[in-house]
């Protein structure tokens, strides 16, 4: 069986635009201080090539795994994309992961090889040292290495041409870690098709032509930035402005310096951004605003009005390599739908039994496809939860919503244990196996509540001990020792006991109830 990506990889269609237009901007990136960088489509081909051969006279080959733990910058996508010439797996690591958690990203992938900067040497160092799998800890963004690590732009090959180790389109090019319904993340393995397949999805989706100029100041670590700003860019050969990271009192300047047409936020970046003192943001150069996670209709309206521009939204997930449904650039958007499938989607909604129900009723996410091209190829050494999630070749997404009698989908809610906390996943069995390791903890339920900025907040019920005097700052603590910030619980509420069903099971239908 054949599709529109044939036998293609990610080196393949940058080697494609490339040669079509070298010297056209590709990626431009602007540090936290402001200072802006700009590669062309040839420079950064050279860049990658001279990576790549360094990586490879360092012994990464064909299969083998390397985490990446970097703020945005030129250097996670040159990394990227030299691991993929090799045939190599791009492990991207969020960089608020704590030293624990950057050690199952890396011992569960088995990588052979981090790559990280000097504001996160410490923790990285602390992470791969129950690691055997790591030769080598290489240091990028800076002209001094500490000791025991290697300088990443010293190992650059200038000139080198790296090796041709037989790359297919069905071969695996990144391992990205998703929060679900386990204690510890998973790792979603996705192909070049997927990756290629996702560049074309996200292009149609939201009409992108050569002209465009993508921003994003979401973290590359994530689906959504290499979705919707790299590979789209990459696939109608335009240019991605990738920003360091996001502040709302200068974003929308930096997208008027940077002519950029088309952004992609989360939810949490439309509210602080309409939080931000009234001024002047007419002229601009934006046809549309992609966001992801629904906003309220009058934020909708509000965000349209101040900064002129058209809204777009959408739904999906890193096991579908991003979008499912989104809302059409020229149709009704019927607010506050989710859209439509894309083009090359097909999806219904199904009840436990897997029937699919009628129009207006609530029922499961499921999008057919085929694994390694259109869906993940599934969770590295996981064939359980693989078997759980790709069913008959449909994904099963754990998310519920209901369609409407002209065939938008509306978010309902997630079925499976997961919070959005400002477009982070956070999984509440792994918040909870963390309260639970503390000694005074003997029950815990997580739950999210709906903040008005970050989407949800984290809400933790705890029962301690007999005796116990552990305090609510006492248990954040000792959470953000074994958490990312972002993950841990902002409210926690200590109580006697917590409900339970008739067999004892904590009922969070009731805590839910309470908020």
């Amino acid at each position: 069986m054949h599709d529109l990506i044939g036998d293609r990889t990610l080196r393949d269609l940058l080697d494609e635009r490339t040669a079509r237009n070298p010297e056209k901007p590709w990626i431009v990136y602007e540090d936290a201080e402001g200072t802006v960088t700009e590669y062309s489509y040839l420079e950064m081909s050279r860049r990658v090539d001279e990576l790549a051969a360094g990586l490879a006279a360092l012994g990464v080959g064909k299969g083998d795994r390397v985490t990446i733990h970097l703020r945005n910058s030129p250097e996670v996508i040159e990394a990227w994309f030299a691991l993929a010439t090799l045939g190599a797996v791009f492990v991207p690591s969020n960089v608020a992961n704590t030293a624990g958690e950057i050690q199952h990203v890396v011992s569960y992938s088995e990588s052979v090889a981090v790559i990280t900067q000097p504001l996160f040497a410490d923790v990285v160092a602390a992470a791969v040292a129950d690691c055997p799998s790591v030769r080598h800890t290489l240091m990028a963004r800076t002209g001094s290495a500490p000791e025991g690590t290697l300088l990443l732009d010293e190992q650059r090959l200038a000139g080198a041409t790296p090796p041709d180790n037989g790359v297919t389109s069905d071969d695996v090019v990144e391992m990205i870690f998703t929060s679900g319904t386990t204690a510890r993340p998973k790792g979603v393995l996705l192909t070049h098709a997927n990756a290629l397949h996702s560049g074309e999805r996200s292009s149609r989706a939201l009409l992108l032509d050569s002209s465009e100029r993508c921003l994003t100041s979401l973290p590359v670590f994530h689906v959504n930035a290499q979705s919707l700003t790299v590979l789209s860019s990459l696939t109608v050969g335009g240019t991605a402005i990738v920003l360091e990271e996001y502040r709302a009192t200068r974003f929308w300047d930096q997208v008027r310096a940077h002519r950029a047409t088309q952004i992609s936020l989360v939810a949490m970046q439309a509210r602080t951004l309409l939080a931000q003192p009234p001024r002047d943001t007419a002229e601009h150069d934006v046809r549309r605003v992609f966001y992801a996670l629904n906003i309220t209709v009058d934020e909708r309206d509000t965000f349209e009005k101040r900064y002129g521009v058209e809204l777009v939204n959408g739904y999906g997930l890193s096991e579908a390599m991003t979008l499912v449904t989104v809302a059409p650039v020229f149709g009704p958007k019927r607010w506050p739908s989710i859209g439509v499938p894309l083009h090359d989607r097909v999806v219904k909604l199904v009840d436990a039994e897997g029937n699919e129900v009628p129009r207006g009723e609530v029922g499961e996410i499921v999008v057919q496809g085929r694994p390694g091209r259109t869906l993940m190829l599934g969770y590295h050494n996981d064939p359980e939860a693989t078997a759980r999630t790709l069913v008959d070749g449909w994904l099963h997404t754990g998310d519920n919503a209901y369609v409407d009698e002209k065939g938008y989908f509306y978010f309902f809610d997630r079925g499976k244990d997961m919070i959005k906390r400002a477009g982070e996943n956070v999984s509440t069995v792994e918040v909870e196996s963390v309260l639970l390791d503390h000694p005074e903890i003997v029950e815990a339920a997580v739950i999210g509540v709906v903040d008005p900025i970050r989407d949800e907040a984290v809400k933790a019920f705890v029962a301690l001990a007999a005796g116990s005097t552990l305090t609510v700052e006492a248990i954040q603590e000792h959470c953000a020792t074994r958490l990312a910030k972002f993950k841990v619980p902002t409210i926690v509420d200590i109580r006697e006991e917590l409900p339970k069903t008739s067999i004892g099971k904590i009922e969070k239908k009731l805590l839910r109830g309470e908020g």
